[in-house]
This record gives C-alpha cells, structure tokens and sequence, in this order.
C-alpha cells in the first residue's frame, strides 16, 4: 500500500473496508444474530502460509460469482447496503440449509462485501479476513459465511446485521436513528469489549488494529459484533513485547506510541477502545474539524473535563440527560481516561475493562465504586481479581501481511 496510512489516515473518513459515513446504511451490515453464547475457535494445529492452505482451513463455503450475482439481483444498485474504498456492500438473501442464491425475501438474508477489482493491498486484506474470520467464532465477531475467487472476482458473505453500524446510530441524524439510550450505549460498548478480550486472550494473540465505531455492527437486540478484520495482526510471541508494523489504521483512533513507533501490543487496541467509548459518551466523531477550534480532536479536548468530576457534563451527550447517575458517569469517564492513558502499561487490560462495564451496566449494582476525587487511576495494578480468562487457540497469520 505504499505509506500504510495512507487509505485509512488521510481522512477522516471511515476505513475503506467499512461503510462510507456519506452513504446510507439502508439496513445495516451483515444474516441475523447468532443467538447461541457458545465460542470457540479452531485447534488446527498447522499455520496457514499461503493462499491455498487459508482457503483450505477455512470451513468457510466457496461461492460462484454466479450465485452471488443471483443472491444480490445482479448486485443491483437498491441492494447497496453501503460503501467504501474496498468496494461495496449488498444485501442478499440465500437458504439458510444449503445456502444457495434464494430469491429475494426468501431464506435468510446476507451482507455480501465486493472487492473492487484493483491493487494487491485490498487482495491480502480479503485474505487475512479470511484468516481470521474463517476461524475464529464468538458472539461479538461478525460471522463470515464464505467467500468467492473467481478470476478478478474477490467478495466476501457475512451475516446480515439488521441494525446497521453503531457509527450510523451515534452520528446520522434522522427519523431512522433515534439518539440511542444510556443503557444501550453501555449495552454496545460491553459487548464490543468482551470481542477485543476474546481476541486478546487467545492463545495466539490477535491484535484487531482497527476499532473504530464503523466497525461495530449491531444486532436486532443491539448487541455489538465486531467486523472488518483486514487489518488484524498476530500479538507477540515468546519473549518480544510488540509486533513491529507498518502505521496503519484510522486517524483518531491510533495510540500515540503506535504512530510514533510503529510498536504494536494489544494496549493499542485498549486505547482505540477508549475513543470509541468516548465517542459513545460524548455523541462526537473522534475528528471533526468542523466543530470550534481546539476541539477538532476530542481526546485532546476532552481529557482535561474527563478528569474533573464537576465537568464532566461538559462532554457527556447531551440527549442522555437524565439517564444516569452521576457516580456511574463518573466511572464511565474514569473508565475512558484510563483506557486514553498516552503510556500503555498505564492503560487496563480488555478483560479489567469488561468488568468495569459490568458493574456500569448492571442496573441494580452499587455506585460507591466511583474514585471520590473523579481523577483516573496512573496506572492498574492487577488484572480482575476473578479467575484468568480462558484462552482459544486459533491460527496463526500468515507472514503475507504487515
């Protein structure tokens, strides 16, 4: 991709393998919920290394150009669910058993991401969607149904997730997105946090690189999946205490010694989190350069009312007045300062994170958790006092990719 920043930095637009913020989430991204709460992830023992043997573990079905062209209608133009610079997103429908091209309105329905049939770049992203998403199960990952490659053709099916991206519900405005509730937004936000814990726990640590709100698709129920995995790296192994990368990524949402470095651990992740939740309390974009000077860039702007309980409301949405305590508001801003923390090791973990949004959503728990002073811890000390998390096996990369 040449400078890696530069299709996702350059702007502030959303990645170019999530949906275009101009353009109209019709339905939403993605085949309904996977109800069940089991997780899992595959125990192949052998690591994937080409391009073959990734489509081969995949367990994922390979569809004909042809039947996607009958499952979309010839990807018709009405079908656009949306758009991005990796293609285009339509919706589908195939049968929920064989899953054959079905007429529309008839089985289930489906998201069905289109490659645009140019650069290597967008192919090894595909690939490592593949990966990653061919393997790895858990009901806050989107699920990936299968993919095509047939000559120039590249396109990826994944479920189909009714309420659309959490990017569309907290920025769109409009009589289709309603200002989500408090609870809703903690609802979204735990269930975002326990993906990126359950990626971070694996026993081949995933790094997803790339959390940011339009990668965060939502349920029927509201409950948080996370999607577009064509930047997920492998953690460090061994002794190493980062994964050396290419900068890439969404301006706004990198951690600071990432983009200075180039240094990537899973405390990069925890502080994407951290903008997003910001994102969710404030009901802002993490860049806005239409908004007044010296608030282009929320972290910057909102770090300094985040750590003083009485000015919090300054940066709280609005449209959630009345929706919260404001011990728990303190927590959530505790929560966020901590996640934003500029050194890593200052930052909690995803599973100490997780908890935390437990206590916060759980409506009938204590509010005297609150820190009395309203100032962010410097740093956790130890991770939850519970039992360590289990860990999943899952494949390794492939060394194709930054």
């Amino acid at each position: 991709m040449g400078l890696c920043w530069s299709n996702r930095i350059k702007a502030e637009s959303p990645s170019h393998t999530g949906f275009n913020s101009k353009s109209v989430s019709k339905d939403g991204f993605g085949i309904g919920s996977v109800s069940s709460s089991k997780f899992s992830s595959s125990s192949i023992p052998i690591t994937p290394r080409s391009e073959d043997e990734i489509l081969e573990s995949s367990k994922l079905k390979s569809f004909s150009f042809s039947e996607l062209k009958t499952a979309t209608r010839n990807f018709r133009p009405d079908s656009v669910l949306g758009e991005g610079g990796f293609g285009s997103v339509f919706k589908g429908w195939i049968d929920e058993q064989t899953l054959t091209a079905t007429k529309p309105g008839t089985g289930i329905i489906i998201a069905v991401k289109r490659l645009n049939q140019e650069g290597f770049q967008g192919h090894k992203e595909w690939l490592t969607e593949i990966n990653y998403l061919g393997q790895l199960y858990h009901p806050n990952l989107v699920k990936l149904i299968g993919y095509c490659l047939e000559d120039d053709h590249r396109l990826l099916v994944y479920e189909y997730m009714p309420k659309g991206s959490m990017e569309n519900h907290l920025f769109r405005r409009g009589s289709h997105f309603q200002p989500l509730s408090w609870s809703v937004r903690m609802t979204v936000a735990l269930s975002a946090a326990r993906g990126l814990a359950f990626l971070h726990n694996a026993e081949s640590q995933v790094i997803y690189r790339d959390f940011k709100t339009s990668n965060i698709l939502l349920d029927s129920n509201y409950n948080a999946k996370l999607s577009d995995f064509g930047l997920a790296r492998d953690g460090p192994t061994g002794d190493k205490s980062h994964v050396s990368t290419r900068v890439m990524g969404t301006r706004g949402y990198a951690a600071p010694e990432y983009l200075a470095t180039g240094h990537l651990t899973a405390k990069s992740d925890v502080y994407s989190f951290g903008v997003v939740f910001l994102e969710m309390l404030s009901g802002l974009r993490a860049i806005d350069k239409n908004r007044p000077s010296g608030q282009h860039n929320l972290v910057e702007w909102a770090k300094p009312y985040l750590n003083n309980n009485r000015r919090i409301f300054h940066v709280l949405d609005a449209r959630l007045q009345g929706q919260y305590s404001i011990s728990r508001a303190q927590k959530a801003a505790n929560l966020a300062l901590e996640c934003l923390a500029v050194e890593p090791k200052c930052r909690p973990s995803m599973d100490e994170v997780v908890a935390t949004l437990e206590q916060l959503q759980d409506a009938g728990g204590k509010d005297n958790n609150a820190n009395g002073h309203g100032q962010a811890k410097s740093c956790r000390s130890s991770i939850n006092d519970g039992p360590r998390p289990t860990t999943y096996p899952r494949p390794s990369n492939s060394p194709l990719f930054a």
